[in-house]
């Protein structure tokens, strides 16, 4: 199927993809922040700048977009249909490089959270923000976990 806007439109539209201060994350961070959580933002001290970063917590939480960071087995994520190899490549690149860079916060000694995109919907929103700051607040075991919800 041949793509609906031109190759000028199309790279318009891809240069305003931003990778910091998405929706995603704004909700994320203003809901830390009424919660009574102080952080910080894209800390470029640890490996890949992490979305929010808790000092006093020895925690990062990272805020994943469905398609960019490929959530596999999710209707929320879906393979584009042309130049299919090429965006396997590409987004199969991002997830190595997301568990690359996890490895290294969690051997730095801090606890990682992720929080997809799709959990961040108006259905499960409360529950995932929730579960969040339990998280955050009372740390378990596991230093890698991801919030689901839904």
């Amino acid at each position: 199927m041949a793509d609906v806007h031109t190759k000028e439109t199309r790279s318009f539209n891809m240069s305003r993809i931003r990778d910091k201060d998405t929706k995603p994350e704004m909700l994320v961070r203003k809901y830390l922040h009424a919660q009574g959580l102080r952080f910080r933002l894209h800390y470029p001290g640890l490996p890949g700048r992490p979305d929010i970063v808790l000092p006093r917590h020895r925690t990062v939480v990272l805020v994943h977009g469905c398609f960019w960071h490929a959530h596999d087995d999710k209707p929320c994520f879906r393979l584009p249909s042309s130049r299919t190899e090429w965006w396997q490549r590409k987004l199969g690149h991002n997830k190595a490089r997301d568990w690359q860079q996890q490895r290294e916060l969690v051997l730095l000694g801090w606890r990682v959270i992720v929080v997809w995109e799709c959990e961040l919907k108006s259905i499960c929103r409360a529950t995932t923000l929730n579960q969040l700051v339990k998280q955050i607040t009372r740390p378990n075991d596991e230093v890698i976990m991801e919030i689901s919800s839904c």
